[in-house]
Order: structure tokens, then sequence, then C-alpha cells
């Protein structure tokens, strides 16, 4: 199994792990982004980046991460999704993928990660304890959807 950055041409394998942490999230229809959409985010606007995990040429997991910025902090890294099939779960590769990332936010010298994990989601909750993460309660989401045609 191997860590690396996620390459032209691995769209389609990350919009599938997308599906499935959508379904796994109990929002199996929310997905509107598409393969060339995430191909142009990832690898033309570089609007974010991602690290996968492969083994051989199946994709087990990937982390998909961002620039944000803090006004107190300055730049941050927003871990915007992090996804393990189901059946490779319990392999470490979740931690490889969130390690990987820390690695990252620390080689750009941001001074935060951030990240949002369910209230119902324990085992992802308990993940991110076993990595010393702090679980604030006391900021709410804010969010507005547009739609465009």
């Amino acid at each position: 199994m191997e860590i690396r950055e996620a390459k032209p041409g691995d769209e389609e394998q990350i919009l599938e792990l997308i599906t499935e942490l959508a379904i796994y999230e109990k929002e199996p229809d929310a997905v509107i982004n598409t393969a060339k959409a995430l191909h142009d985010d990832l690898f033309v606007s570089n609007l974010c980046d991602a690290f996968v995990a492969m083994e051989g040429d199946e994709m087990l997991g990937f982390a998909l991460y961002y620039t944000s910025y803090s006004t107190w902090k300055g730049p941050c890294i927003y871990l915007e999704d992090l996804y393990v099939q189901e059946a490779h779960r319990t392999e470490g590769i979740g931690s490889k993928l969130f390690d990987r990332v820390v690695e990252e936010a620390k080689n750009r010298k941001v001074h935060r990660m951030d990240w949002q994990v369910l209230d119902w989601n324990t085992p992802a909750i308990d993940f991110y304890k076993r990595k010393n993460a702090l679980l604030d309660g006391e900021w709410l989401n804010g969010r507005l959807f547009f739609e465009y045609d």
C-alpha cells in the first residue's frame, strides 16, 4: 500500500470514493461533483489537493484538503474529506492519510489544520481523539448552498 499525491487520471476513482462517503454519511444523492470538475479543481486551477492510498491500481482511500485562511492565524489547511473503503478501515490507512496531510501542513508552515466530523460518527470521532485532536463543540457550522445552470 502506497500513499501518494493524487495525479491526473485519479479523479474517477476519487469520485467513486466520494460517492461511497456520501452513502456512508446518509446523503447518497448529495454529490453533484463530476470527474471533470474534480480534475480541473485538483490539477488545473489547483483549488485543492489530495493524497490517495493505492494498492496496485486500486484506490483504497483519499484525503482531500485545501488552503484556508484565518484572520488570527494566517494560512491554514482544511481537510475537506478523509475516507477509506469500509473493508480496509482496520489497516491503518486512514492514519497514514491523516498523518500525510499533517506532514503537508507542517511543510507549508501553516498554523492550524481544521476539519469537521459528524456528531454520530463515533468511529471517526474516536480516530481523531487518538490523534490528540481538539474536537470543539463550541462553534456552529454556517453554510449556504448555491445552484447554477
